[in-house]
C-alpha cells in the first residue's frame, strides 16, 4: 500500500483522463511550476561561465554561493551575523534531493527500530520516498481544515515522539497553503529537543505570500539561541521562477549538516559551477522575487473575483495553489474528470496527494488543488470556465 502511495498524482492523473477529450482547449493547472519567466540576469551568467561545465564542482558550494545565501538569510529573517556564525549552510541540487537525502544521517542517529518519520497529510511524495529510502516507519498526521491545515501538536503521543527520528512540516503548506505561526514552530521545537528528532523544515513556498511575510524555523530557533535539531531547505524554484535550475541550500544544526555533507560528498550531485554562479546572483536579487510576487497576488485577486462566492472558497496566505473543497460533485477525483470534459481545465485531485487511512478515509478526498502559475490572461480564462461550472 505504502509503495503505491509514492507513485506520482500526476501519473495517476494521466489514467483517470485517458480517453476522455477536453471541452475546451485545455490548460493545466496541475503542475506547480512557475511560468513568470527565469531572470534574464541569470542566464547571462550561466553564458559566461559556461567552460565551467568540464570541472568537478565543490560538494559544498563555491563561497560566492553560501555568501550569498548567508546573506540573504541575515536579509529575510533578521539572524544577527551571530546567529548566522552558528548555523551551517549546505547547497542542495533543488530542496528535494535535500529532503530525502538527509534523512540517512537523522536515521542512523536514531536507536529505534524502526525510527518513525512523521509527516503532514497531504504531504509531498518526497517525504514519503525518502521514509521508505532510509527503512523508517511513516507516520502520517492529518492537516486538515479542523487543525488548520497543518499537524496537530497537541495530540501526539510521547512514545511516538521518542521515536521519531525527524518531523516533515511544510510553511507555507503545499497543497493548502497554510502558514505556521510562531507559536507554532515553538511548540515543534520544544518538541523535537525534549523528545530528540529532527525537524526538516521544507520553507521553499516561503517567497510566495498574500500579506505577511511566513516565519522561517530558524528564526525561532535563533531567538532560542540554538540551532539544535532544527533544519531548513529551501530553493529558488519558486522563488526564482528557476524549477529546472535545481538549486536549493538546508540550513541550521551545524553538527547534522556536517555529518550530511561528509555523507553528501560521496553520495549526492554537485551542482555545476554555472548554476553556482547564478544562484548566488539571484539569492543576491530581490527585485524580481517582487515583481513574481506581485503577479501571483494579482491572480489570487483575480480568483476572489470570479470564484469568490463559491462555498468554502478561501485565499490561501502563502503558496501559489487554490486548494477547493468539491464535496458537492462528488470529491476531487470525480470533479477533476467532470472539469476536464466539460470545461477543459486540468486540476489535480486532491487524495492523490494523501495516505489513505486503513479504515479508507482520505483526508484529501473531497479537494483538488489548482496551481496559479500560468500568466495573467491564462490564469483568468481557466478560473472563468471554473466560475462558469462551480457556481
Amino acid at each position: 500500500m505504502l509503495l503505491s502511495a509514492i507513485q506520482s498524482p500526476f501519473q495517476r492523473l494521466r489514467d483517470l483522463l485517458e480517453g476522455d477529450e477536453p471541452g475546451a482547449a485545455p490548460i493545466d493547472m496541475t503542475i506547480g511550476e512557475p511560468r513568470h519567466g527565469f531572470p534574464a540576469f541569470a542566464t547571462a551568467i550561466i553564458a559566461e561561465h559556461w567552460v565551467d561545465f568540464g570541472k568537478y564542482p565543490p560538494i559544498a558550494g563555491i563561497p560566492r554561493l553560501t555568501d550569498a545565501i548567508g546573506e540573504w538569510l541575515l536579509r529575510r529573517y533578521a539572524i544577527s551575523a551571530g546567529s548566522l556564525a552558528q548555523m551551517k549552510i549546505v547547497p542542495l541540487c533543488g530542496t528535494r534531493e535535500g529532503l530525502v537525502s538527509a534523512l540517512t544521517i537523522a536515521a542512523a542517529r536514531k536507536q529505534a527500530a524502526p525510527p518513525a518519520v512523521l509527516m503532514p497529510n497531504p504531504f509531498y511524495q518526497a517525504y514519503l520516498a525518502a521514509a521508505l529510502t532510509a527503512s523508517c516507519e511513516p507516520v502520517f498526521l492529518d492537516a486538515t481544515e479542523e487543525t488548520g491545515f497543518l499537524p496537530d501538536l497537541s495530540g501526539l503521543s510521547p512514545a511516538l515522539l521518542d521515536r521519531a527520528a525527524a518531523f516533515y512540516v511544510a510553511s507555507p503548506a503545499n497543497p493548502q497553503g497554510a502558514i505556521a505561526s510562531e507559536e507554532y514552530l515553538e511548540k515543534l521545537i520544544g518538541l523535537a529537543r525534549r523528545h530528540g528528532f529532527y525537524i526538516f523544515s521544507d520553507e521553499c513556498y516561503s517567497e510566495v505570500y498574500q500579506d505577511a511575510a511566513p516565519t522561517s524555523a530558524l528564526q525561532i530557533a535563533a531567538a532560542s539561541g540554538s540551532f539544535e535539531r532544527i533544519l531548513a531547505f529551501n530553493s529558488l524554484s519558486k522563488r526564482s521562477n528557476a524549477p529546472g535550475l535545481r538549486s536549493g541550500f538546508a540550513a541550521g544544526d551545524a553538527d547534522f549538516l556536517s555529518a550530511y555533507l561528509k555523507y553528501r560528498n560521496v553520495a549526492c550531485p554537485q551542482m555545476p559551477l554555472p548554476v553556482q554562479y547564478a544562484s548566488a546572483a539571484l539569492w543576491s536579487d530581490e527585485a524580481h522575487v517582487e515583481c513574481s510576487r506581485s503577479l501571483y497576488r494579482e491572480k489570487f485577486a483575480i480568483a476572489w473575483e470570479l470564484l469568490g462566492r463559491f462555498p468554502g472558497f478561501r485565499r490561501p496566505a502563502g503558496g501559489f495553489f487554490l486548494w477547493l473543497n468539491l464535496a458537492k460533485f462528488g470529491g476531487g477525483e470525480a470533479a477533476a474528470k467532470t472539469i476536464w470534459k466539460e470545461c477543459g481545465v486540468k486540476i489535480l485531485p486532491g487524495s492523490y496527494l494523501a495516505q489513505q487511512a486503513a479504515n479508507g478515509a482520505n483526508p484529501a478526498k473531497d479537494y483538488a488543488r489548482l496551481a496559479l502559475v500560468d500568466p495573467i490572461d491564462i490564469t483568468r480564462e481557466a478560473l472563468a470556465r471554473l466560475a462558469s461550472f462551480l457556481l
